[in-house]
């Protein structure tokens, strides 16, 4: 599999913060999957995917690694 440029040329830190933004936008799905659950017409049934575990875990990580991009970038 070819690469991007991008990918290949980009720094630690860059790859940091895109890696962290992707598991942002997973855990903005994981709470319109919690809100859907939350909404749902009948109260028994219950889907099996923990969203709430899901987009706590993806959201912590994602803040991580965000932060240590951006420490990286600031550095230099």
């Amino acid at each position: 599999m070819k690469w991007p440029a991008f990918l290949l040329l980009s720094s630690d830190a860059t790859r940091y913060v895109m890696a962290g933004g992707a598991l942002l936008v997973l855990s903005a799905i994981a709470a319109f999957g919690e809100r859907r659950r939350a909404r749902r017409k009948h109260p028994d049934a219950v889907g099996i995917m923990p969203w709430r575990d899901i987009g706590a875990l993806s959201m912590f990580a994602g803040l991580a690694l965000c932060a240590f991009g951006i420490v990286g970038w600031i550095r230099g």
